[in-house]
């Protein structure tokens, strides 16, 4: 990372973002050869990152032809305004997550239905879905990636405008706000 002030060094940050982020985006080499990015529901559980998808697709295509993958997810904080008269004290206020992994189709039915649990735990809690899951077990893909390089990035201002974006952050307020 080119700036280390920007680095989030706190693993707690880091998981939180990868347990509340509701959109991650896979990275994944094209048959072409050109990277191809695609948002998608998933789960943190353990150390590694999981995904649902169909049983066949371009993303299967790509992960089975060569695994790497790289992985993000951002949670913009807030928007700070400019001025007529300063322009570029606009800002975006932000914390992310990237990571580099290998990804595999996962074939073992414990771990399918692991992952499908963790996925239903973080977008709907409270319900139960072991029926559900039976019953979707054999007609859903899931893919686990295996971190091998993590690392976090934020950018929260300075002085009086970092203080706003933590109240931000610690408010439950939905986020990004407009911050004058």
């Amino acid at each position: 990372m080119r700036k280390s002030n920007k680095k989030i060094t706190d693993a707690s940050v880091i998981v939180g973002l990868l347990n509340s982020c509701h959109v991650g985006r896979l990275g994944t080499v094209g048959q072409d050869g050109w990277p191809v990015v695609k948002p998608l529901n998933f789960a943190y559980h353990e150390g590694r990152i999981y995904f649902h998808c169909a049983l066949e697709g371009e993303k299967l295509e790509d992960i089975r032809r060569d695994s790497r993958v790289c992985f993000e997810v951002d949670l913009p904080v807030a928007f700070v305004k400019g001025s007529a008269e300063n322009a570029c004290r606009a800002e975006y206020l932000y914390r992310s997550v990237i990571i580099r992994g290998r990804a595999q189709v996962v074939e073992n039915r414990a771990e399918k239905l692991l992952a499908l649990d963790a996925l239903m735990r973080k977008y709907q809690p409270g319900d139960t879905f072991a029926p559900y899951a039976e019953e979707k077990l054999e007609i859903t893909g899931i893919v686990r990636i295996e971190i091998e390089d993590l690392s976090g990035k934020e950018e929260l201002g300075k002085g009086e405008l970092r203080e706003q974006a933590l109240a931000v952050l610690t408010s439950g307020t939905s986020l990004p706000v407009v911050l004058e």
